[in-house]
């Protein structure tokens, strides 16, 4: 299985033993949307939803930190997820939160994990089959392992301030990255982590949602000053939209990359962290 799937692809093996389809959207607070209810008026026939919402590990001082092994088993338990499973991702979220539950699949090991190119967008669009409801899953079974995400801290995004090792990749849009248009998060400060770069996220998807081929992915990056042939950190506003990013850059064949958890939610909150503003040097 590759690790973006076409809606033709998956319309043609819905239902087969060990595939398993997961509706991983999640609304930002002003979108005013209730993504569960949404998924049980309609979603892909025998999906499941993962309410990424809450797999946070909420014991963290990271907000919306990623959940741990523990709680990523936890999970899949609940989901009827069997270790050996084939699992394909889709969302309905303007900020395509199917890259994040990507992510974390990855981190925690699990190795058949695919995107649905275009999400429940695309799908509907083509006039598929649609479902109500909130099927029931038979309990899973998964043994976390070590993956091959790399998240980076606080502190070791302090530390590249000065080392420089790794290009750092902000996915917000222009506004919120140069401090022109205030923070979404009240009371937060806007701008950016010192000597980023800015890519919005949209821009290495097209129009539909689809991910743009490997050419256009490649002028997106190189547009936002970012040498592909060095190691990329990326960041956002709470760890989402970077992860769109990390896919993107995962379809090219580059795995020298790392997720900054905390992003902006834990930076811009930090009054001792340095902020800039303005355009990147």
């Amino acid at each position: 299985m590759d690790d973006l799937v076409s809606t033709a692809w998956l319309a043609e093996r819905l239902g087969e033993p060990r595939l398993v389809v997961i509706d991983a959207s999640a609304h930002l607070p002003d979108a005013q949307r209730d993504a569960r209810a949404e998924f049980e008026s309609g979603h892909i026939p025998g999906a499941r939803f993962l309410d990424l919402d809450s797999f946070k590990d909420f014991a963290s001082r990271v907000p919306a930190a990623l959940p741990t092994a523990e709680q990523f088993a936890q999970r899949m338990a609940e989901l009827g997820i069997r270790s050996g499973d084939r699992v394909v991702i889709y969302d309905d979220s303007a900020v395509k939160t199917s890259a994040r539950a990507w992510f974390i699949f990855r981190l925690h090991g699990f190795p058949e994990v695919a995107i649905l190119d275009g999400g429940l967008g695309k799908w509907r669009s083509e006039g598929r089959r649609l479902e109500s409801g909130s099927p029931a899953a038979g309990e899973g079974a998964v043994q976390p392992l070590r993956g091959t995400g790399t998240v980076r801290s606080q502190a070791e995004m302090l530390a590249n301030l000065d080392s420089g090792a790794e290009q750092v990749l902000d996915a917000r849009g222009p506004g919120r990255f140069t401090g022109e248009e205030p923070e979404i998060r009240p009371g937060m400060p806007s701008g950016h982590i010192p000597g980023s770069r800015n890519l919005p996220f949209r821009e290495v998807l097209n129009d539909d949602g689809t991910f743009k081929d490997e050419a256009g992915i490649r002028a997106a990056f190189a547009s936002a000053g970012i040498d592909l042939d060095r190691p990329v950190v990326t960041t956002c506003g709470s760890g989402v939209t970077a992860a769109v990013l990390l896919f993107a850059m995962h379809l090219l064949g580059k795995e020298d990359v790392a997720l900054y958890d905390g992003s902006w939610s834990e930076w811009g909150a930090d009054p001792a962290t340095p902020k800039a503003t303005g355009l990147a040097a």
